[in-house]
């Protein structure tokens, strides 16, 4: 069967609500223990998932408006120069507190450790996303994370489905807590192996390990997917092992079968950090632009972006342009 052409994706618009951070990042040997210290190589940058999957879903192509909180302080100049570099529609609210911060280790293996400081993340208003939301206009897709609070993000799939939107839901991190209507408002939920297990274990009550999501036979996993999302596509990213694509039986969004195994392309990875944030992206991006194209295409083409992403070092800077997304898999 031959593939549909992909080319260039014409500019769908996807609104991102989200985090902003600003990141301090260590590469060492090997991951901090406690009581250890550690030399290592220092740099700043712009992270958090919002604005990662935000950069990410304007590199690949989309029109783009990011929601989301900030301090006034030299974080949030940071965060509007780059969104003005970018073209990224920023829509913010300044906050008393100080802009969002992460600090991150990434091992030589580009394994890596994280932790957040919530700041001005914290009080995203879910009347100020609604209202925003309301006033971009020919939004596609609306895509929410959890390092916001779960009332915003709520409201942000609420307001998008009320406006047709697709809605996603990228439950991360994994020890965020997900009430059950924000399952319910997604259309498509995309899980790692660690936030799936920690929802089946939350909404489903079936304990699998994290390590052993990937293993799964498909049919089990497809059922599990079904337990979980139930009217939801759901997407299960599995990092080098590529993904796996659950949909309802009713709703196959142009796929021929229910479920899918989708191999990862493969790349020379030196930082996977902000790797599932470029998936979201590029998948939001795809979706908005190309959306006469079967899902799992939508999927492939995320998952190359996410692989691309992991060749250098940083989460929001290191999201790659569609043109060099091309180069790399479709050199022709």
């Amino acid at each position: 069967m031959t593939r549909p052409s992909r080319g260039t994706l014409r500019k769908g618009r996807v609104c991102v609500v989200g985090s902003f951070n600003v990141d301090h990042v260590w590469r060492v040997a090997s991951l901090p223990q406690p009581g250890a210290t550690l030399a290592g190589e220092y740099r700043s940058g712009p992270g958090g998932k919002g604005f990662n999957q935000a950069m990410a879903a304007c590199r690949a192509g989309a029109e783009t408006s990011f929601v989301c909180a900030l301090g006034g302080d030299l974080g949030a100049q940071l965060a509007r120069a780059l969104c003005s570099a970018d073209g990224i529609d920023l829509r913010d609210t300044e906050c008393d507190l100080p802009t969002g911060t992460a600090g991150i280790y990434v091992d030589a293996q580009g394994r890596n450790s994280i932790v957040v400081g919530a700041g001005a993340n914290a009080l995203l208003d879910p009347g100020f996303v609604a209202s925003t939301l309301a006033s971009v206009s020919g939004t596609s897709v609306v895509l929410a994370q959890l390092e916001s609070p779960l009332d915003a993000v709520q409201e942000a799939l609420r307001i998008g489905r009320e406006q047709g939107a697709l809605t996603i839901l990228n439950p991360a991190p994994a020890n965020a807590s997900v009430a059950g209507v924000l399952l319910e408002l997604a259309d498509i939920l995309t899980p790692n192996e660690s936030e799936f297990a920690a929802l089946l274990g939350r909404h489903v009550g079936e304990r699998i390990e994290s390590d052993d999501v990937g293993s799964l036979d498909q049919g089990r996993l497809h059922a599990l997917c079904r337990q979980l999302g139930h009217d939801s596509t759901v997407i299960v990213t599995l990092g080098a092992s590529g993904c796996f694509v659950s949909h309802p039986d009713k709703q196959l969004r142009g796929d021929s079968t229910a479920y899918c195994r989708i191999s990862a392309e493969a790349v020379r990875a030196i930082d996977t950090t902000g790797a599932g944030d470029a998936f979201n992206g590029a998948l939001a991006a795809s979706l908005a632009g190309q959306p006469h194209l079967a899902f799992s295409e939508h999927v492939r083409f995320a998952s190359r972006y996410a692989g691309l992403s992991t060749e250098r070092e940083g989460a929001a800077l290191a999201m790659p342009t569609q043109s060099e997304l091309n180069a790399r898999f479709n050199p022709d």
